[in-house]
């Protein structure tokens, strides 16, 4: 099992990785953000990126919709962003956020890896 801090570290390990983040969505607090830029705030993006999960959930509300949220993706331009709310062991409430330099990332593997290194993280 990991913590909050071997996971952000593991995150940027991913092919592509520009930062990575452990958000709680109901605050709109980053427990732990690593990487980044000028240009990519990681505290600013978590609690942005609370909203898009709130957001989401809301929808899947009014649709009654049952099912549950494996990851939300935004694509710009030059960018992925990768929003993967935790499931199980006490995350209920947070959520990993991956930002990815689209010319050097294989989505499909950050995805695939992100799932991982959830799988791993202990809260």
């Amino acid at each position: 099992m990991a913590n909050i801090d071997v996971s952000l570290k593991e995150m940027l390990t991913i092919d592509g990785a520009i930062g990575a983040a452990v958000a709680d969505y109901g605050s709109g607090m980053a427990l732990g953000t690593l990487g980044g830029s000028k240009d990519l705030d990681l505290q600013v993006a978590a609690a942005a990126n609370t909203e898009v999960v709130k957001a989401k959930l809301r929808a899947m509300d009014a649709l009654k919709l049952s099912d549950a949220i494996e990851d939300i993706l935004i694509t710009l331009s030059t960018q992925y962003h990768i929003i993967r709310p935790l499931a199980g062991r006490g995350g209920k409430g947070l959520f990993l956020y991956l930002a990815l330099d689209r010319n050097r990332a294989n989505l499909a593997m950050a995805r695939h890896q992100l799932r991982a290194i959830e799988d791993k993280l202990e809260i």
